[in-house]
């Protein structure tokens, strides 16, 4: 079981967890994270695109001449598809694009991809993400020194209002509920910053013990 130190603000070690082996020394399978990612970004798409087939578009649908002696191709009418204005034939209708993953899976992706993260370092412990200011230039400099640059993903439980308001301003940080982590969120940003008590509802969450 491997154990990793709690920092504050200031950087200064002020305790140590342990990282369950169940959880943070899971096998990185890339083809499960890559499912996991799949599903969610498919599982984000809107699926309200359509179009109007010929049932659907205005006009009229009298035979616009006799059907022989003319010399030209028979018609029907003003609105199928090969007409200027005509419906469209088979174009996209709303659908979901909801991939099906099951809960193990899901939990196993998201184990991967912590295991990942601690064994590039690249996991961070706070004490607690709360603070005294909701400035973002206060935060900023407290993230740089933790060592923290480009993107990260903050672990933490809701109603850090000083934290949300702080952050919401920086397009590369992003702030999750521990029972919101997702393997996407997880594989997009570089580093990840959880509190003591929200690494605990993860692992709880991920049946670490």
């Amino acid at each position: 079981m491997a154990k990793l130190p709690v920092v504050n603000w200031k950087k200064e070690r002020v305790g140590e967890v342990d990282l369950p082996a169940a959880v943070f020394e899971y096998p990185f399978r890339s083809h499960l994270v890559w499912e996991a990612v799949k599903a969610y970004l498919a599982g984000s798409r809107s699926g309200t695109h359509k179009t109007k087939t010929r049932s659907e578009v205005s006009g009229s649908g009298r035979k616009p001449f006799k059907q022989k002696g003319t010399g030209r191709a028979r018609q029907g009418g003003s609105r199928p598809p090969i007409h200027r204005h005509g419906g469209t034939a088979h174009g996209p209708v709303p659908r979901s694009y909801a991939q099906k993953l099951s809960i193990g899976e899901k939990k196993n992706a998201l184990k991967a991809a912590l295991s990942r993260r601690v064994q590039e370092e690249r996991l961070l412990v706070l004490e607690g993400l709360d603070l005294d200011s909701h400035r973002t230039k206060d935060l900023k400099a407290a993230v740089e020194a933790l060592g923290i640059s480009g993107k990260a993903l903050f672990v933490g439980s809701r109603g850090n209002d000083n934290f949300e308001r702080a952050s919401r301003n920086v397009s590369g940080w992003k702030i999750v509920d521990p029972l919101a982590v997702n393997v996407y969120d997880v594989m997009s940003h570089g580093t990840v910053v959880v509190s003591k008590d929200a690494l605990n509802r993860v692992v709880e969450t991920l049946g670490g013990k």
